[in-house]
């Protein structure tokens, strides 16, 4: 009979690069939801799906999402119910967060455009000085 495997918080820190103090503050956000045993239920013991919602939620934020959104999300697909609301759901967070990267794409080329700008006249006013003294 086979059994389930199990992780220890220093399993997935090692696995996933991770600080104990970040799975953790996971499990505080109610990302994870590990087993206690031991004395005083101080040993957390993960599953496997707990392992499966930690690689989510990482995947989550490397596209950005807040932890919440990621919670969200997840939770959806832990529940059995439709998959087509827990989809349209996730295309709506999708598209907001683009919209959001799309919008500070825009910041930033125009950041970058200001600060061409000020290097050309940097450079202009410094070959100007440097004529002068030379």
């Amino acid at each position: 009979m086979a059994t389930n495997p199990t992780f220890t918080i220093s399993d997935l820190a090692r696995e996933f690069d991770l600080t104990t103090r970040a799975i953790r503050f996971y499990e505080d956000m109610g990302l994870l939801q590990p087993q206690r045993e031991g004395p005083g239920g101080r040993n957390r013991v993960y599953s496997a799906r707990d392992r499966t919602r930690l690689k989510l939620t990482l995947r989550a934020k490397r596209l950005g999402l807040s932890l919440t959104e990621a919670r969200e999300i997840i939770d959806m697909y832990d529940s059995p119910r439709d998959t087509g609301p827990q989809l349209r759901k996730f295309l709506v967070v999708l598209a907001d967060h683009r919209r959001q990267l799309e919008e500070q794409m825009a910041d930033l080329l125009a950041n970058l455009d200001e600060v061409k700008v000020h290097e050309k006249e940097a450079r202009a006013l410094l070959a100007k000085v440097e004529k002068k003294t030379a």
